[in-house]
């Protein structure tokens, strides 16, 4: 289980005092969207939201899953007139602090020491970004789905005897959007991995059988964790 979280690179009880209110997360409901003027950077204090992007042919493609700590709205910063570039809603309930924009520029600018680290972060950030993108472009329909699944079990991974447990409920539909593909493809492959025994679900959560296997079909380079999650 990935154990790299922002509080780690990012001085977060500072970005915390300069919060300027906390709200309700409530699941279903976006908290923004792209094309929205963005006035606002949230750090989730409790709860899930789910970062995506509408392409050009009205597909959804999943991004991340931002949990307990993790800041999002963050692509907004020092641009004029700016518009949030992505979607974010809420799937698990919860509250997310949230500080004006216009506040945390002047506090990055302000400390050094923090600018420093928020540059560390999202140096970090992008780099997450680019291989999720790598994988989706070079990789194929099956090595896109196969990759996710290492992803989420470096995020939300829990080792038990019969293999890794995912610790987040996820739909076909939900996989297809990471994967940038149908749900129709996703039922199908995940049908040959469960026959295969590489993996089992139960109620929406998934169990991993067999990581290696999966590593192999795609030639894993065993990347950092911190950068192979879906965070």
């Amino acid at each position: 289980m990935n154990e790299l979280k922002p509080t780690s690179t990012i001085q977060l009880n500072e970005l915390l005092k300069h919060a300027d209110y906390i709200t309700p997360l409530r699941k279903g409901k976006y908290i923004f969207q792209e094309g929205m003027d963005a006035h606002e950077v949230y750090i989730i204090r409790k709860g899930r939201v789910q970062i995506s992007k509408i392409t050009n042919d009205g597909k959804e493609l999943c991004l991340r899953i931002c949990q307990r700590d993790d800041i999002f709205g963050e692509l907004t910063l020092f641009t004029d007139n700016p518009k949030y570039l992505l979607n974010s809603k809420v799937i698990e309930d919860g509250e997310a602090a949230v500080i004006y924009k216009e506040n945390l520029e002047r506090l990055l600018f302000e400390n050094s020491q923090f600018a420093f680290e928020f540059m560390k972060w999202m140096s970090d950030h992008f780099r997450k970004t680019q291989t999720k993108f790598r994988d989706l472009l070079l990789m194929g329909k099956k090595g896109a789905l196969y990759s996710t699944l290492i992803r989420l079990s470096n995020s939300y991974g829990t080792k038990k005897p019969d293999g890794i447990h995912i610790n987040i409920p996820l739909t076909n539909q939900e996989l297809a959007n990471f994967c940038g593909t149908t749900r129709e493809s996703i039922n199908r492959m995940l049908n040959e991995l469960r026959r295969n025994n590489i993996l089992s679900i139960n109620q929406g959560k998934i169990t991993i059988h067999n990581l290696q296997y999966l590593k192999e079909e795609i030639k894993c380079e065993e990347c950092p964790a911190e950068y192979c999650s879906i965070e």
